[in-house]
């Protein structure tokens, strides 16, 4: 979540339906309504934490996180982070992952290693190994973590609200779990594709042209690709928006935008990062200070004063990761 701080989904209760044969809805857009979200999360014993009132920023080794959610001590070594709506990921140097056993998304497989990348979505997560296997485990309810079978020859993965996306080597997308707007049917001929973003209920494609594709949920127009984009050099997909970073450092971001909490501040320049969250966004500058904007009822958009140094982040639902370089401040 990419993935993924949102407006709540307003249809969660149609995840919990066991198996393959769900009826095919199409998703509504968001409507942010963090009450039924909380009592939603509370239930399903995912992170109590993650509806805690808002509270300082927190931090773990070269891990600085804020909102709300908490980081395990004594972090180190770690090269790669990911949030999504209830688990941190982090990724250490000797390619093993520290989850959280709290809730099945976090709930590492035992003995999981060589991973060059990991991807943590609403109630599953992904995990890519360096012989370009994939690794998925956490909630199953749409199929979201039943890999299709012999996928290989994977260079890059991604996370949805319930689906995921796999990027091979020569230059497809493999999507798989829920597909109840469309978002796991991959256009037919898509290909030269080098980047990919899942979000709730749509999946976004950077081709090596630097034009984007999307297709899935498009109740918001996060599935509308605005005329002309181009230069494009990373995306993100969020709740039910996306984020495109140019390759002059600008943003430009596309779908749903209630309380006009989508588009980053104004002047926003020198971008060498984007991670769009549920419903707020992280920008990181190349002066490796973080920019926030969005929903911001657990502190999400606070960055930490001082914060500088930052090399990565991640925007989940409840909270935000950076990674720290080395000499970073924060």
């Amino acid at each position: 979540m990419t993935g993924s701080e949102q407006e709540t989904p307003v249809r969660l209760d149609r995840h919990l339906t066991s198996g393959r044969n769900i009826k095919r809805i199409q998703a509504a857009p968001f409507q942010w309504n963090h009450k039924r979200a909380c009592s939603v999360l509370v239930v399903t014993a995912v992170l109590v934490s993650a509806c805690s009132t808002p509270g300082p920023n927190y931090r773990s080794g070269p891990v600085v996180g804020w909102g709300g959610g908490s980081l395990p001590p004594g972090l180190s070594d770690i090269v790669a982070i990911s949030t999504g709506s209830s688990v941190h990921l982090l990724l250490k140097s000797d390619g093993t992952v520290i989850g959280d056993p709290r809730d099945s998304a976090g709930r590492v497989p035992a003995g999981l290693a060589n991973v060059v990348a990991v991807s943590a979505g609403s109630s599953h997560s992904l995990a890519l190994r360096k012989d370009g296997t994939v690794v998925a485990w956490g909630g199953d309810s749409v199929g979201q973590t039943d890999l299709p079978a012999g996928l290989d020859d994977v260079i890059a993965i991604s996370a949805g609200f319930d689906h995921s996306l796999a990027l091979k080597a020569d230059g497809t997308v493999v999507a798989w779990g829920n597909d109840d707007s469309g978002q796991t049917e991959v256009p037919a001929g898509l290909n030269h594709i080098k980047a990919i973003s899942a979000g709730y209920a749509f999946s976004v494609a950077l081709k090596s042209d630097g034009t984007v594709v999307a297709w899935g949920n498009d109740r918001s127009g996060e599935s509308d690709v605005p005329a002309g984009l181009s230069d494009v050099t990373a995306i993100s997909a969020g709740g039910g928006w996306v984020l495109a970073l140019k390759k002059d450092g600008t943003i430009v971001t596309w779908g749903q935008d209630a309380a006009h909490r989508r588009d980053p501040p104004a002047g926003l320049k020198d971008v060498i990062a984007i991670s769009a969250g549920t419903a707020f966004g992280l920008a990181l500058k190349s002066d490796g200070t973080v920019v926030g904007w969005g929903y911001d009822e657990y502190g999400q958009t606070d960055i930490p004063p001082n914060l500088t140094g930052v090399i990565a982040i991640s925007a989940g639902t409840w909270d935000a990761l950076a990674l720290l370089g080395p000499k970073a401040g924060g």
